[in-house]
């Protein structure tokens, strides 16, 4: 797929983090950018600076998807790249003992739901609406009619102690790749997963020197942490190659993620 000015995006939680840096490198090749994101001030900000659209919506409401993508298909007509990096973490052990008073303490369900309903259902139902939609359209000279690029972590292999809803949201959108992948390759839309490991995003980057430098230096080369460029970068690799299609990438500096 070449990327100009006749092409369309929608990035959800694309005002900050891995989804900002892909909006601003789309957007450099062109591309009119739509953001899904619930963080108004960001995301105005952001569509402001590249020209595109903000479109407030929670990934769990199917009403509030529907609305965004129809703003974002009036806006700019419709999109033929999707990039999911909205999502949610949280650690809580399966089950716990309180080391002073001994009390046993099970997972709250209802948060292993939430994580689940943001990261695994959010991402496949802007799947199927992205995907409903790029099917109105022709294929491309080059034979593409769309791209979808999710995000999961290499928590989806490697998940570490308290990450039970976080490894199993991420580990499904893994799972579900290949498959979707293959129940839209008729209609010519490819679709690829990345893996990202520690990367320097927003929410990382409230943690403490201390921390962060520590878990730099736990990356085998380069030790460092991932900068969201490089995600951006590899998504727009998995957008334009045209032979990118069913996989899921590792990007990580080979790191393994240990226990805790």
């Amino acid at each position: 797929m070449k990327l100009d000015s006749t092409i369309s995006a929608v990035i959800t939680g694309g005002a900050s983090g891995l989804g900002r840096a892909t909006a601003l490198q789309l957007a450099a090749h062109g591309v009119k950018v739509a953001i899904f994101d619930l963080n108004e001030a960001l995301g105005e900000a952001l569509a402001s600076e590249i020209g595109g659209v903000f479109c407030k919506v929670n990934v769990t409401s199917t009403p509030e998807v529907d609305a965004a993508f129809a703003k974002a298909r009036a806006a700019h007509g419709q999109e033929r790249i999707l990039v999911n990096c909205a999502g949610v973490g949280g650690s809580v052990k399966t089950v716990s003992r309180d080391r002073q008073t001994g009390e046993i303490k099970e997972y709250p369900l209802e948060n292993f739901e939430r994580i689940i309903q943001i990261n695994l259902i959010g991402t496949f139902r802007c799947i199927t609406k992205s995907a409903a939609g790029m099917l109105t359209l022709d294929p491309l000279p080059d034979g593409d009619r769309g791209a979808i690029v999710n995000t999961a972590s290499v928590a989806a292999e490697d998940g570490q102690i308290g990450q039970a809803a976080y490894t199993a949201s991420k580990a499904g959108i893994v799972g579900l790749t290949l498959t979707v992948a293959r129940d839209l390759a008729s209609e010519a839309i490819r679709v690829n997963t990345i893996l990202p490991g520690i990367f320097d995003t927003p929410l990382l980057q409230r943690a403490p020197e201390s921390v962060k430098a520590a878990l730099a230096a736990s990356v085998p080369f380069p030790k460092r942490l991932g900068q969201p460029d490089e995600y951006a970068q590899l998504a727009l690799t998995m957008i334009t190659n045209a032979y990118f299609n069913g996989e899921d990438v590792r990007l990580d500096g080979a790191i393994r993620m240990a226990p805790r």
